[in-house]
């Protein structure tokens, strides 16, 4: 349930209500409660002070539509998402940073397409212990470098709570991987941040589970959150995972949340990425995560996956056309 209070209402006051009902307290134009889901009538204590309330079936509260009907609007940097703005943002870059002249080019590439977002892995999450796993710090430092150089919005993967920090310091959109997705520690840590939350949805997770991740940070106060669909795990083995769009399609009609696609880590080949990028396009989303780098053969990290840099320019000219078909810009 959340239960919106009436504007007379104190913040010391909230908060004392907030704990006697064992509640959630937020504000942003008003004070807010939230209780779980299993709640059904308005606490007697509350009748007085609370101007309107919502009962929900699950645990997806504040990114219900029916709790607020229009698509929340997040920043990245200058770039406004969601909401109305029909915005698709292309975010762009390697899997991993692996030196200053690699993360260089890509972002080069980026300005020189007129794109505003620069993706790079520096804590990688690896199945393997002897795989690469990033350059941690100095990879951050590196990205960046690269905002104060070019202007780009910097995005970057959180493995684990224990660099959290590092990321909210030196990133401006911080992405909650699909293995990180139910790491609690992760998500409250996003939520004492304003700065933009991408969450993944886990290879195995349901849709309510992937959208009470977003609940967690959203009701620790942080409302710029973005939900990513990478492709769930299936029977099929012909490809890396399987790219949900069913999935989308119920979260475009249900959630109030912005919603950015990742064809790369679904198929896991190269040659299946221009064509589900266009797919995902055209269904009006918000943004997509596409991986390139120099000379994929190299890369260090999903090689098989990653785009060189004329594929990259040349989907992002095939993507205007299809973005337009549909009421959309890409940025």
């Amino acid at each position: 349930m959340i239960i919106q209070l009436k504007k007379s209402v104190s913040n010391e006051q909230a908060k004392q209500l907030a704990a006697a009902v064992n509640a959630f307290h937020i504000y942003n134009e008003n004070h807010v409660l939230i209780t779980g889901s299993g709640t059904k009538e308005l606490p007697a204590l509350l009748e007085d002070v609370s101007d309107k309330y919502w009962v929900f079936p699950n645990d997806m509260q504040l990114a219900s539509k029916v709790y607020q009907a229009n698509k929340r609007t997040v920043n990245f940097g200058n770039v406004s998402i969601g909401g109305t703005t029909n915005h698709t943002v292309l975010i762009g870059g390697p899997c991993s940073v692996e030196s200053e002249d690699q993360i260089r080019s890509s972002a080069e590439l980026l300005v020189n397409l007129g794109l505003s977002t620069l993706r790079g892995g520096c804590y990688k999450p690896r199945t393997s212990p002897y795989s690469f796993q990033g350059l941690g710090l100095e990879g951050l430092k590196l990205l960046a470098k690269m905002r104060e150089e070019f202007g780009l919005n910097v995005i970057t993967e959180a493995r684990d709570a224990t660099h959290i920090d590092e990321i909210i310091e030196y990133t401006d959109i911080i992405q909650v991987g699909a293995k990180a997705m139910y790491d609690q520690g992760i998500l409250r840590a996003c939520a004492k941040t304003n700065k933009p939350v991408l969450i993944k949805r886990g290879f195995g997770t349901t849709l309510q589970e992937f959208v009470q991740a977003a609940e967690f940070v959203l009701s620790g106060g942080n409302e710029n959150v973005v939900l990513c669909e990478r492709g769930i795990r299936t029977f099929e083995t012909g490809t890396r995972f399987t790219l949900d769009l069913c999935g989308v399609a119920w979260l475009q009609e249900y959630t109030n949340l912005p919603i950015i696609l990742d064809p790369s880590h679904a198929i896991g080949y190269a040659y299946g990425v221009p064509v589900l990028a266009k797919a995902c396009v055209a269904m009006g989303i918000d943004g997509l995560l596409i991986e390139t780098h120099p000379n994929p053969k190299v890369a260090l990290s999903d090689a098989s996956q990653q785009l060189t840099y004329p594929q990259f320019e040349q989907l992002h000219h095939d993507l205007q056309k299809v973005a337009a078909s549909v009421g959309f810009k890409m940025v």
